[in-house]
């Protein structure tokens, strides 16, 4: 399977993967807070966060899946890279709320990390593609 196959299988996860949980996060906020990692979820009102929380990660999805589907290899690759801060964020609020670390370290860092790994793969593919598609430079015509 060729790299750029590899990386658009990951990448189609990905893009699943997000838009699932920010669904989720939008249609069913009490049942899907546990599953963030944190100790305790919003009380009262506080289910309008645990839906800008889904809404952000559609919109991420739906970058993604945008990206993916019009072919643009190179911004997706950048697009990878920047939104795996997102899933860094997310650890790192768990972690600072000493929530699960189970769950910051085994699913947003492990998320992150693919994402970063994935990003950096797509950049390598776009790169090996653009020095193939390169035009050899002609050698110099004597005078």
């Amino acid at each position: 399977m060729s790299l750029k196959k590899i990386n658009t299988v990951l990448t189609a996860a990905f893009v699943l993967f997000i838009l699932w949980f920010g669904t989720e996060f939008v249609l069913s906020p009490q049942t899907t807070a546990p599953g963030f990692g944190l100790p305790s979820r919003p009380s009262g009102d506080g289910d309008g966060f645990l839906v800008v929380k889904g809404i952000r990660d559609i919109v991420l999805a739906l970058v993604l899946g945008v990206l993916l589907v019009t072919g643009h290899r190179r911004a997706l690759g950048w697009v990878l890279l920047v939104e795996a801060l997102a899933a860094y964020g997310d650890m790192t609020t768990v972690l600072a709320h000493h929530g699960s670390v189970a769950t910051a370290l085994g699913v947003h860092g492990l998320t992150a990390t693919l994402m970063v790994v994935n990003g950096l793969l797509i950049m390598r593919e776009t790169r090996k593609a653009e020095a193939a598609a390169a035009p050899a430079t002609p050698a110099p015509q004597p005078a």
